[in-house]
């Protein structure tokens, strides 16, 4: 089959309705959050059973035809959208079923359309928690957190998607369906492939639906945003509050102060969240859930005991689940504000969680030196070790700041070697990657890693030029 052929059987097997060609209907399919990535594709399906994705997967491989997967195409590293041009876009966003809700094991059965926020909504209405949440969860799907491994706010306490995560249902690269559903916690019976499935943005198998676990839900949160001198304080806040707290400290995030100004001055929350008896460049937004046999008060006994240790200089404690909204909406727009500032180099990295402070330290001197000026924007998940690295262009700049973006890149990638660190903590590799997992990942794991695709994906159709290249 040639590009210029018409996909005849492929209309066939999908329908008029889940079958997209024409420029206007490709547009929401081919456009991704940062704008980064600008490869058309032959057609975009829209299945709507596991069947239809076998189908659509028998007739690629036979064809030899490349197939893209994609959630809610809100990935931050070009995962979802094609790299070359000439593959077929595969959403699941029509798979939307609930199979199966057990409130008894605590696991729900979704396909992989279903957003995160209806899986939030599901859960509560069988008076259980799912607790991944994170600020696309409007709009990202169960098979594509699932294949990026998201985190969200919430890891410190749940963990990951693949924590969350007891089993999938997989279409594999030939059209077998590998039926790994389960609500099991015990089965040792050989090889995770959930685990190998889970993560690998696509380029393994294209996951249809997964069990999810649910968990009790919480009574009351207990919220606070704390004024802090510095990231150093933060650790040290951060080792009392989960020895005080235990299971109870659900979100523990690092955030520089210059991001709540920014949200101020593009308008993006309505008043400032802050306690302004005492300033501070950095705070710590923090949330207890308490649950039946929990005493109210927890985060107030915790905080009294901070401030006299000297560490919380000041703090601004949700009084109203009007409080929380706004804190929590300040919190997501993070990257909204970068975004209506102008242009940004952004790193998603992580280090041990005492190495939070070296490496903020180190790579703001080095970008300081690179551009003088420069605003450092490290903010994120401080409680799993997770920070999202962003830099703005120096006030009135009126350069090219992506002209210093690969020694910045550079520095920062050398400090985080010398830290252990991750090249990526939740957002996956995607394209935007590839090239510096193939620099840094250890040779071992990679070539491994490019033996698994070759046994699952031996035509490379599959996702192609994403995570690892053949």
């Amino acid at each position: 089959m040639t590009p210029a052929q018409p996909f005849d059987k492929l209309l066939e097997i999908v329908g008029d309705a889940n079958f997209h060609q024409d420029d206007a209907a490709m547009v929401r399919f081919l456009d991704e959050p940062r704008d980064l990535f600008h490869k058309g594709a032959r057609c975009a399906v829209t299945p709507t059973s596991v069947a239809m994705v076998q189908k659509v997967m028998q007739f690629a491989y036979q064809n030899g035809v490349s197939v893209v997967p994609q959630g809610g195409n809100t990935g931050l590293v070009g995962g979802q959208v094609p790299a070359n041009g000439n593959e077929i876009i595969l959403s699941l966003a029509k798979m939307r079923q609930v199979r199966d809700i057990d409130a008894s094991t605590n696991v729900m059965t979704l396909e992989a359309g279903v957003t995160v926020l209806e899986a939030q909504k599901h859960a509560e209405e069988a008076n259980r928690l799912f607790p991944l949440s994170l600020g696309s969860e409007g709009t990202c799907q169960i098979g594509g957190i699932l294949s990026t491994n998201a985190g969200g706010t919430a890891v410190l306490a749940y963990g990951n998607s693949r924590d969350l995560c007891m089993g999938v249902e997989a279409v594999l690269a030939d059209g077998r369906i590998y039926n790994g559903l389960s609500k099991l916690r015990k089965d040792n019976t050989g090889y995770d492939l959930k685990d190998l499935l889970v993560g690998a943005e696509g380029t393994l198998g294209i996951i249809t639906a997964a069990s999810m676990k649910m968990f009790p839900r919480p009574r009351a949160f207990e919220t606070a945003l704390l004024n802090i001198a510095s990231p150093q304080v933060g650790v040290d806040v951060f080792e009392i509050v989960r020895e005080r707290s235990g299971n109870r400290l659900t979100s523990f995030e690092l955030l520089p102060t210059i991001g709540i100004d920014l949200q101020l001055k593009h308008d993006l929350i309505g008043r400032d969240p802050r306690s302004q008896d005492t300033p501070s460049n950095w705070h710590i937004l923090m949330e207890l859930s308490l649950f039946e046999g929990d005493q109210d008060g927890a985060l107030m006994a915790v905080l009294e005991e901070l401030v006299e240790k000297g560490l919380v200089e000041d703090a601004s404690v949700c009084n109203s689940l009007g409080d929380r909204q706004l804190m929590w909406l300040m919190r997501e727009n993070y990257s909204e504000c970068q975004k209506r500032e102008g242009d940004s180099i952004k790193h998603d990295i992580s280090v041990a969680i005492r190495d939070i402070p070296t490496l903020i330290e180190e790579v703001d001197a080095v970008a300081e030196e690179i551009l003088p000026g420069i605003r450092s924007v490290a903010f994120g998940h401080m409680g799993d070790g997770n920070i999202h690295y962003d830099f703005l262009a120096p006030e009135g700049f009126e350069g090219d700041l992506q002209a210093s973006a690969p020694a910045i890149h550079a520095a920062t990638y050398e400090i985080l070697a010398r830290l252990n660190g991750s090249i990526s903590a939740e957002h996956g590799i995607g394209q935007l990657k590839a090239d510096l997992l193939a620099q840094k990942k250890d040779p071992t794991a990679l070539d491994m890693m490019k033996s698994i695709k070759l046994a699952l994906d031996p035509k490379n159709i599959l996702n192609p030029g994403k995570i690892v290249r053949p």
